[in-house]
């Protein structure tokens, strides 16, 4: 008897599953795809009216649509809403440009805590991931602050002189951790593609894996410096755990 029909038929059923099993990304930032911005569902996000809001416009640059953000003593982010189910699409994936890190810059002080680009990623965890005493923090603070103060953030950052790797509470709140990406001149001035899972990074930064994306955001910030600064951040999404990132040409 021949097996040999057979054989090809479980081969090529094998690779047909595999090819169905992988999840669609989910496009964040196509900025192909805008007219201006803020366009929704994109707006700018201003944390203190008396500090000048960074500066944000398309540009296309090397043959890949962007979004610009050009800061100088400024401060605003760039931020669209983000509901997405980290169990099927928990890898989110971009490119960004750096001109130059922001020599002055210091993550470990309130007064340096500036940064030539940043991805900011915002979360609200299950009640079983944050003990009392944070629980009653948050709910002072957001008392103080408002209702839309998250429980947890994960800023990666382009950094100007801590190793890549390092992570560290922010200057201003241990509910918004930094985790640098990119550090120095030896990126810039070309694009740099990143991936990160956001799911891994939650239990490494957070010690849960579980929670809710809130919000997603771009910024170059450089209002405790003075600084003048500013990135490109291109082609956004969220990919499954075991998919290559889905970068168009340029």
């Amino acid at each position: 008897m021949n097996h040999r029909p057979l054989t090809t038929f479980v081969v090529a059923l094998a690779i047909t599953g595999s090819a169905f099993a992988s999840s669609q990304p989910v496009v964040l930032g196509d900025f192909s795809q805008y007219q201006q911005v803020p366009e929704e569902p994109w707006q700018i996000v201003r944390f203190d009216e008396d500090i000048p809001a960074t500066d944000y416009r398309l540009r296309q640059h090397q043959g890949v649509h962007a979004v610009e953000a050009r800061a100088q003593g400024s401060m605003a982010l760039l931020a669209r809403p983000l509901a997405a189910d980290l169990q099927k699409t928990p890898v989110l994936c971009w490119r960004w440009w750096v001109d130059e890190p922001i020599k002055q810059a210091d993550m470990s002080e309130k007064s340096g805590d500036d940064y030539a680009a940043r991805m900011y990623v915002t979360f609200d965890l299950p009640g079983s991931a944050m003990s009392l005493g944070t629980r009653l923090k948050l709910s002072a603070a957001r008392t103080l602050h408002g209702s839309d103060l998250p429980d947890a953030a994960i800023n990666y950052v382009w950094d100007n002189k801590h190793p890549v790797g390092t992570t560290r509470a922010n200057a201003y709140t241990d509910r918004a951790q930094m985790m640098v990406l990119r550090t120095g001149s030896d990126d810039t001035d070309r694009w740099i593609t990143e991936r990160r899972n956001l799911r891994q990074d939650l239990q490494q930064l957070f010690e849960t894996g579980s929670a809710q994306t809130l919000q997603l955001a771009i910024a170059s910030d450089s209002d405790n410096t003075g600084a003048t600064t500013g990135a490109l951040f291109a082609d956004i999404h969220l990919v499954a755990e075991g998919d290559e990132c889905r970068f168009p040409p340029a």
